[in-house]
């Protein structure tokens, strides 16, 4: 069964949801200074995604009726894996 789920997860389908997942985070790091630091610019990356997540969200007709009746507030945050914190954004 292991071996069944190993082959399924290999090859044109995991590299294609990989692809799936750039196409999405790749536009949020338009911007970022590339001059920083890689851990800089690790966190303001993994930012800039969870910010762009947020304005993507809040843009769909759904999040916007949902606002408009007050039934939903959307925040951005990070897990901080090092600290097992949650760092929300502002």
């Amino acid at each position: 069964m292991k071996a069944a789920i190993a082959t399924r997860l290999e090859g044109a389908r995991h590299k294609s949801r990989i692809a799936v997942l750039l196409r999405n985070i790749v536009p949020a790091l338009d911007g970022l200074n590339t001059r920083q630091s890689p851990k800089a610019l690790l966190r303001s990356a993994v930012e800039a995604n969870v910010r762009h997540t947020v304005k993507m969200l809040l843009s769909t007709p759904e999040a916007k009726a949902r606002l408009t009746e007050g039934r939903m507030h959307l925040v951005g945050a990070v897990y901080e894996i090092e600290t097992g914190r949650v760092r929300f954004l502002k």
